[in-house]
């Protein structure tokens, strides 16, 4: 089966209290169980984490190029300044792999210095502003580019 770490950065664990009427009312653990089925009806075996810090996310997508795993990221707030992050993920479609970047608002929509994604020049894609359902439509994106 295909792996696929899905990745969160800081305060995604705060999903479900953290400011609902952007991120909505569910938790990280309504996330987690959600991709895990969506992924298991793809034939993707899916492991989702999430982090605060930024030096453990860069572990995690090392690992992904170290396993062969392809990723869901969403960097959170490391998307608009993590160089580190940026250049870590870069070994992710380089290695062959299949990187999305996710959000479940619109960056754009938002403020101004939510525009800017450094991981997004290095991602496979983007999906962005459709909540939860950003994370399985990218599960489905990596699940039919692995079928051609």
């Amino acid at each position: 089966m295909t792996r696929v770490l899905v990745l969160n950065g800081p305060n995604l664990g705060r999903l479900g209290v953290r400011e609902p009427e952007v991120y909505g009312a569910a938790t990280l653990a309504d996330l987690a169980g959600a991709a895990t089925g969506w992924g298991s009806d793809l034939g993707l075996e899916i492991e989702v984490r999430q982090t605060d810090d930024e030096a453990e996310m860069i572990g995690w997508v090392h690992e992904a190029v170290d396993t062969a795993s392809h990723v869901v990221l969403n960097p959170a707030a490391f998307t608009h300044y993590s160089y580190a992050l940026r250049d870590a993920a870069a070994q992710i479609t380089t290695a062959g792999l299949l990187l999305v970047e996710v959000h479940l608002s619109n960056p754009v929509a938002r403020e101004e210095f939510r525009h800017v994604s450094v991981v997004g020049p290095v991602a496979t894609g983007t999906v962005a502003g459709f909540g939860f359902d950003s994370y399985r439509l990218a599960l489905e994106a990596i699940a039919a580019r692995l079928v051609r």
